[in-house]
């Protein structure tokens, strides 16, 4: 498992250094800053197949020795291949919304159905027992994530920390709650191709992620909490703890700005991370800052929720009200002139 792990952090590496080289040389799929731009120069986008090639061309390594289940392997396999594709089309050639929301319902019913849809689970003392309605839900569920991933890829390296440190917040709860299994595999994988693109995206970024690599990750990660929930059902909602920034963010300024009569889909500077990096000027701070919360706070209210010492439902609570709270302090969803 380490040389799989090493040559994911190898390929990552320089496959990012190749894709920047030919965007610098050739002049193309180069992010040129405009008014909802959060950088101010220049930068090569669409890094992010690189670590879709990483993970995918290395994932059946893990299928062969028994790592993966043939089910979670062709879910992983079959999503991110698609969603990586489409969201690498995008960035060369912007698709109608319309067209991509097909492809991330595609794929999100596609991890659904080959995980066996959504096992029965208990939030706040209801049994949510229908595994038809409950893996309706998963599909939503799954396609919020990767759009909100896209939403939140908005400066310098945050989403290549978000990924990294939930996934390392994954591979714990499962060393502690699974041990002797090999569940924590799959996000280890993911935590090592990102770290070979993450040495060129981190502040200040050398290039950018693009829709192939935020999209492919939303939809990575969406897999593994479905999967997790089929461990156990507490290790999904752990997973939910885990995520919760960028839920929390993604989620209030979405709605803030739908209910202001915003397009949903429409660019914009408005998420409480980009009002923060403006604030304090500094998206490495920003990215450390969301390292941090998922650390420190996050993975030990989902270590507690694993091993039922604290109930799902305030687990969650928990959680998230402090992070609605900042979210909301920092104007999730206000126009940047807005004071």
């Amino acid at each position: 498992m380490f040389w799989t792990l090493l040559a994911a952090v190898c390929v990552s590496l320089t496959l990012t250094w190749a894709l920047r080289r030919y965007s610098l040389t050739r002049g193309s799929l180069i992010d040129v800053p405009n008014e909802r731009s959060s950088h101010r120069n220049p930068t090569p986008r669409g890094g992010g197949v690189a670590i879709a090639i990483a993970f995918l061309g290395l994932l059946p390594t893990l299928w062969v020795d028994g790592t993966l289940t043939a089910s979670l392997f062709i879910a992983l396999f079959g999503a991110g291949g698609l969603i990586a594709v489409v969201g690498f089309l995008d960035d060369r050639h912007t698709i109608p919304a319309g067209w991509r929301l097909l492809a991330h319902f595609t794929a999100a019913a596609w991890v659904v159905g080959w995980l066996g849809g959504m096992p029965p689970l208990t939030f706040a003392g209801v049994h949510l027992s229908s595994v038809w309605l409950n893996s309706i839900v998963a599909t939503v569920y799954v396609v919020w994530l990767l759009n909100l991933y896209n939403f939140m890829d908005g400066i310098d390296g945050i989403a290549s920390i978000e990924s990294m440190t939930v996934c390392v917040g994954g591979i714990l709860l499962y060393l502690i709650a699974t041990p002797g299994t090999q569940n924590w595999a799959g996000p280890a994988l993911l935590t090592a191709s990102v770290a070979g693109f993450g040495y060129w995206n981190l502040p200040p970024a050398r290039i950018f992620m693009g829709d192939s690599g935020s999209t492919f990750l939303g939809v990575t990660l969406g897999a593994f909490s479905i999967q997790a929930a089929w461990v156990t059902p507490e290790l999904f909602w752990a997973w939910t703890i885990l995520l919760g920034v960028f839920i929390a963010d993604a989620t209030v300024t979405l709605t803030r700005r739908v209910w202001r009569g915003h397009r949903y889909d429409q660019a914009h500077r408005s998420h409480a991370y980009q009002h923060a990096a403006r604030r304090f000027g500094s998206h490495k701070s920003i990215g450390l800052a969301v390292g941090a919360i998922n650390l420190l706070w996050l993975w030990p209210l989902a270590l507690l929720v694993t091993v039922g010492y604290v109930d799902a439902s305030l687990g969650l609570l928990i959680a998230y009200a402090p992070l609605l709270w900042l979210v909301l302090a920092l104007r999730a969803g206000a126009p940047e002139a807005e004071r």
